[in-house]
């Protein structure tokens, strides 16, 4: 018979020792041993609750916040030693306290199951990391405005279909991308408020039964409030799976901003150049500056999504409270977060240094993206608008024959198309009116750009 009770929290049991194949696949310490802090100060707040509750004296709680305090300090220092027997971070942590003050360190662990403690770790891990991308988004957001603001006269082709469409400003262009970082870091705000519900005194799953009032407990780590249903309390991952939706859905906005700048860099457009601290060379090729950062940006929101696929999978077919399956939150979130805290400055840097080539902007605003702007001359003349849309169609198609700019058609080939049009047609060729025209709440006339920009100022505050 193999004495396992030295090995484990739940040896008392089995005769025999777990396989050690079970062991590597079982223990979680690589990967959770990242959360001892918040497992730490957890156990602080529950020792205080159980001597709130009688369960502990003044002295057994007192030696308990000591024993704690320097297993902080090994892993603060670095010198905290991983045992052969540690699963997961609780197990290291309650062994060293162990060590340390002896048998008392049995008694942290009362009506306290692994399952309310992990929940209890996560949420408060994942609470402060929230915070932390929240900063960093908002960082992102006040480099791209205040770029906004300096080149709000810069004009360059708006696209649809990846085909040109109508002049836009440069800084129309860039906002789109902020307000939805605006979107996402309004999202991450309403999750937080999900996440920041305590878990501890759930037990594991059936609540606590020596009186821990919940939601003092809640109160001392900073929670907005105890989780009301003690099942639901261990098993739910609702706020991680939102996390990792978040952090997928800002991956994708960040992919198509890095899209965007990737093509514009190319020599066919010209619009922008990525600064050389943000790009890479080829092994092969002396000439080449390759925009690395933005397609790692770009590369990255597939494994943002792909987390969130891998945690949906895993949860939909688990029943009823704790089970093992839920150890596969942990990497994915950290992978997430992670992945994220680099990515956000990493594409604010890139923003920064971003040149922009305003000659080769301008120079591609060709007359054909003023074709809306025609139409709408008929429509101020009284025509519909669907007659107006069929006739400049007609024009367009007049000039291309003739091999000449829209703009240079002569006021007889207009007229000949329709009388409607007068000998003021030539004043609709300005890119710069044509933007101006647009001075609608969210346009791009310099008025309306103008707007935005302080209206995100203020959602920055």
């Amino acid at each position: 018979m193999t004495d396992v009770n030295n090995k484990t929290l739940w040896g008392g049991r089995f005769d025999e020792a777990a396989s050690p194949l079970l062991r590597q696949f079982n223990d979680s310490l690589p990967f959770d041993q990242r959360l001892w802090l918040e497992d730490i100060f957890g156990s602080m707040a529950y020792a205080e609750g159980l001597a709130r509750a009688g369960i502990l004296t003044t002295e057994e709680s007192d030696l308990l916040l000591a024993g704690l305090e320097q297993v902080a300090q090994e892993w603060r220092d670095g010198v905290f030693q991983i045992a052969s027997g540690d699963e997961d971070i609780h197990t290291a942590v309650e062994r060293r306290l162990g060590e340390l003050i002896g048998p008392v360190a049995g008694k942290l662990h009362t009506g306290r199951s692994r399952n309310d403690q992990i929940a209890t770790d996560q949420r408060w891990w994942l609470r402060n990391r929230i915070d932390e991308l929240d900063g960093l988004l908002a960082g992102l957001i006040t480099v791209a405005v205040a770029r906004a603001e300096a080149e709000i006269d810069v004009l360059m082709p708006g696209y649809t279909h990846l085909q040109l469409a109508q002049p836009m400003r440069w800084s129309q262009w860039l906002l789109s991308h902020v307000w939805a970082w605006q979107r996402d870091r309004e999202r991450l705000a309403d999750l937080r408020r999900r996440a920041n519900l305590s878990p501890l005194g759930a037990g594991a799953l059936a609540g606590n039964p020596f009186a821990v009032d919940r939601h003092a407990l809640a109160a001392d780590l900073g929670f907005d409030g105890p989780i009301p249903n003690s099942i639901d309390a261990v098993r739910d991952r609702d706020y991680v799976v939102e996390f990792l939706s978040w952090a997928a859905l800002l991956g994708v906005h960040l992919s198509q901003l890095a899209e965007d700048l990737i093509l514009w860099s190319s020599r066919e457009f010209g619009f922008v150049s990525v600064a050389e601290q943000f790009s890479t060379g080829s092994s092969i090729m002396p000439q080449k500056r390759n925009p690395d950062s933005l397609e790692l940006v770009r590369g990255k929101s597939g494994r943002l999504a792909g987390n969130l696929m891998a945690l949906l999978t895993t949860l939909k077919g688990m029943p009823a409270a704790y089970n093992k399956d839920l150890q596969e939150d942990k990497e994915r979130l950290f992978d997430s977060v992670d992945t994220l805290l680099i990515t956000l400055p990493v594409t604010a840097g890139v923003v920064q240094t971003l040149s922009i080539n305003p000659q080769r902007m301008r120079a591609a605003l060709g007359d054909e993206l003023l074709a809306t702007d025609l139409a709408e001359y008929l429509v101020r003349r009284g025509v519909p608008f669907r007659q107006s849309h069929e006739l400049v169609g007609r024009a367009v198609k007049r000039a291309e024959s003739l091999d000449v700019p829209l703009s240079e058609l002569s006021l007889a080939e207009f007229q000949a198309i329709s009388s409607e049009f007068g000998e003021d047609v030539a004043a609709v060729f300005d890119f710069e009116q044509s933007v101006e025209r647009r001075d609608v709440y969210g346009g791009p006339s310099r008025r309306a750009v103008q707007e935005q920009i302080e209206e995100l100022r203020t959602h920055l505050m």
